[in-house]
Order: structure tokens, then C-alpha cells, then sequence
């Protein structure tokens, strides 16, 4: 049954206080370096104005702008006016203070994890129809990235910068102890473990590490042929799966084959100590390839995360959404038409960034297979789109999410007992989505 918007509005302002906050969800965070307030257009007489949030700072809020400046050149209609709005959570907060207040924008990038929370309150454009008037279809956009923008029988979100983790690998290291790139859970037992260094009692190197964040435990439960939630979206769809995935992660952590890190900055420790030598393998996001590749002194590489019973892995990063507010909502579609479809568009955006492909025209590009000719790291996440879930296709989540790292890092920090705590955990969660 449908809420009102009102009533949608409260439930996503309550919601939301239980996510502020909270440093990670089960994606990569964006980049919050500082960027300019706008991309330089302060709006040129005669064209419809589009306003456009979104959450790129630095390089990307760079490729973004030459994305935007690249469209409004070339046509003199619509002048889109792009909105640096800090990292996703930032944005979402905003959003949720401009919905209410009849100033959202035309429309914006939303981290994938929020939308069914904005599509619960009613308040995103149906893109159905929009596809439609152009002759485009959801077949033309990757699979993997199609799971968590349908609710309510509309089309509410469509890709736009995501992203897959993988397993980072410094085969230099590998080579010199004759180890081979782990692709099962066992393997990565195996070469985490003969990867360990220890002196005098303390870990010089480690085997393998992850940052704080929960995407990796829900992969390695969906390995296990668990799920988050369960079908029936009442409460969490795994038992045993989680007992063993943390089992594993535990065991790991106790010989110095896993190294945990701590919460805070976690992403940038990982990568340092990876960099740097200190550890051998990293599950990290597709993000960070371009941290390493030509950059790193030894022979890099990714590959698939290792698997349990099956393949699965999480995605993350991005989507774009239109507010149904929008008074404008030709002149915006008219946008992200060129953005999914010209080669300047989002396919340029890509390219520059290192986000895997979100429609099938433009993984299947000479540019992008050039592209990955040239490093080869990025095509692996494409390639892994093959086994993507989405488990986080409930308006909940990302509450629920926030009461699971408390629980992780009560297992990996406290040495808390792992079924109790996951058990409390499940309960916890099951009241959450009740609400």
C-alpha cells in the first residue's frame, strides 16, 4: 500500500537519522575532495535551466563538469547547471531538506543504496515513459546494474557511476613465493596465509586486507548461497551463512593471513599498506584502480572476488534520478538522453573515471576496449558484472546496514560471540523493516 507523501517524508527523515553519520555503507564512498559550487554557467538567457546535484569532488567532480559544459555546447535548448553536494550521504541530507521544502532539483546522482528510500517516499520520476518518447528500452542498459531501480511498477533509477569489488592483487609478491591468484575461499586461505610475515612476535606483513565497510561479508554470505533479506522483505535471509562467513574472516584475522583495519579512514590504510607492501591482496572497489595501476612498483592486478559456493558480488556507487517536482522534465531527459547516449556523454565520463560501463553500446565501444587493452584491471569488474547483486533493494536498508557494521565490528574489534550477535542483530533488523 502506497504512504502518503507526507507520511513518506517522516518516515524518510526518521530513517535517515539512523544513517548521518555512518562513515560507509556497502559501497565505496564518493570522492569528497573539494570541488566548485557549479560548473561555471550561471545560466544563458532563452535556455531551460536544469539543475543537477551531484556527489563528485576532485578528479571526477572534473570529468563531470567537462561531461556538462561538453552538452550545453552542444545545443542551444537547455543549459544544465551542475551542483557539487558533497559525498552521497551529504546529498542525500540535502535532498531530504529540498523535497519538503519544493527545492529539489530537476535531478540528481543518488547513491544506489538510497533509492528505494527516496522511491518509498514518492518523490522520483518514473523513467518508463521518458524511455519510451525516445525509442530507448531498460534491455539497453548492463543487467548487473538493474536490480535495485524498479518499484511500485516504475522505472525510478538508472545507472550512472557503479562500481563492483575485486580482489587487488601484487602478483610480484605472489611470483617471488611461486602462489597462484586465489580464486576460492580456500586458495585464499592458502596464499593469504604464505604470504604472513611475522618477526618477534608482530605482523610485518599480512596476507590479505578489506576496508570497513559490509559489502564484503554480504558477498561472502550470498557465496555461501545465503542472502541479506529474505524474500519476503521481512527480515534477513541468511542463518548459518553469516555464523560461517565470519568464522572465516576470524580465523583469518587470528594467523595474520587477514589484516582488519580500523573504522576510521580505513579505505586510505588499506590502500597505503597495499601500496607499500605491507599486505599482499585487497578486496577493494573498482575505484581505486587508478590509485595503483602504473603507479604501484610491482606487477598489479585484479581479479574476481574468490568464491565459496558460487560466484556473487555486490555493487556500488551511483544512480541518476529525476524528481517528479520537475517542471522540466523534457529538457532533463533530453540530458541524460545524450548522457547514456552520446560517446562525449556519459561514456567520456567513464572512460575518464574508471567506473565499469553501464549500457551495453558502450562496454561493447572501440574506446572502451582500447580502454582495456590498456589496463587491463578495469575490464575485470565488467567482467564481473556477470554475478552482481543488489541485496539492498529495501527502503530500509540503510538503517539495517548500520545496525550489521555494529555487529561486525562488535565479531572483528570485540571478539564478540558471532551466532549471539548476529542472532541480535537479525532481531533488530526485523523491527526496522516493521517500521
Amino acid at each position: 500500500m502506497k504512504k502518503s507523501v507526507l507520511g513518506s517524508m517522516l518516515l524518510l527523515a526518521l530513517l535517515l537519522t539512523l544513517v548521518v553519520g555512518c562513515s560507509n555503507n556497502n559501497s565505496e564512498p564518493a570522492n569528497n575532495e573539494p570541488a566548485a559550487e557549479t560548473n561555471g554557467n550561471e545560466g544563458k538567457t532563452g535556455k531551460t535551466k536544469i539543475q543537477f546535484w551531484h556527489s563528485m569532488g576532485g578528479k571526477n567532480g572534473e570529468y563531470i563538469d567537462k561531461m556538462i559544459k561538453s552538452y550545453n555546447d552542444s545545443q542551444d535548448k537547455v543549459e544544465v547547471i551542475g551542483t557539487f553536494q558533497g559525498g552521497y550521504q551529504e546529498t542525500l541530507t540535502k535532498l531530504q531538506q529540498a523535497v519538503p521544502a519544493n527545492t529539489a532539483p530537476d535531478i540528481s546522482m543518488l547513491e544506489r543504496a538510497f533509492v528505494p528510500l527516496l522511491a518509498e517516499a514518492e518523490v522520483l520520476a518514473d523513467f518508463y515513459p521518458l524511455l519510451e518518447s525516445t525509442g530507448m528500452s531498460e534491455d539497453e542498459f548492463l543487467p548487473g546494474l538493474m536490480e535495485n531501480v524498479k518499484f511500485n511498477d516504475q522505472l525510478n533509477a538508472l545507472p550512472f557511476n557503479r562500481s563492483t569489488p575485486l580482489l587487488h592483487i601484487n602478483k610480484t609478491m605472489l611470483d617471488e613465493n611461486n602462489l597462484k591468484v586465489p580464486t576460492t575461499w580456500d586458495e585464499l586461505a592458502t596464499v593469504a596465509n604464505a604470504l604472513v610475515v611475522k618477526e618477534n612476535g608482530e605482523f610485518k606483513r599480512y596476507g590479505y586486507s578489506m576496508p570497513y565497510a559490509s559489502w564484503y561479508p554480504i558477498a561472502m554470505i550470498e557465496q555461501l548461497n545465503g542472502g541479506f533479506f529474505n524474500a519476503e522483505g521481512t527480515g534477513m535471509g541468511f542463518g548459518e551463512e553469516g555464523v560461517k562467513t565470519f568464522e572465516f574472516l576470524k580465523e583469518m584475522q587470528s594467523t595474520g593471513a587477514l589484516y582488519y583495519p580500523p573504522a576510521q579512514d580505513s579505505g586510505n590504510i588499506v590502500n597505503s599498506m597495499f601500496a607499500s607492501g605491507q599486505i599482499g591482496m585487497m578486496m577493494e572497489s573498482t575505484g581505486v584502480i587508478g590509485r595503483h595501476a602504473g603507479v604501484v612498483e610491482f606487477d598489479y592486478m585484479t581479479a574476481f572476488l574468490p568464491m565459496k559456493d558460487k560466484q556473487a558480488t555486490p555493487t556500488g556507487g551511483a544512480n541518476l534520478v529525476m524528481f517528479e517536482s520537475s517542471k522540466n522534465k523534457e529538457a532533463a531527459w533530453d540530458f541524460l538522453h545524450w548522457v547514456f547516449n552520446d560517446p562525449k556523454g556519459g561514456q567520456q565520463f567513464i572512460l575518464d573515471s574508471g567506473y565499469v560501463p553501464f549500457t551495453k553500446k558502450m562496454a561493447e565501444s572501440a574506446e572502451m576496449k582500447e580502454q582495456w587493452e590498456k589496463v587491463p584491471a578495469r575490464k575485470v569488474a565488467y567482467e564481473q558484472l556477470e554475478y552482481a547483486i543488489d541485496t539492498n533493494n529495501d527502503a530500509s536498508f540503510a538503517a539495517v546496514d548500520q545496525i550489521f557494521l555494529k555487529a561486525t565490528e562488535a565479531i572483528m574489534y570485540d571478539n564478540a560471540d558471532i551466532p549471539s550477535t548476529l542472532e541480535t542483530f537479525k532481531k533488530e533488523a526485523a523491527e526496522l523493516m516493521k517500521e
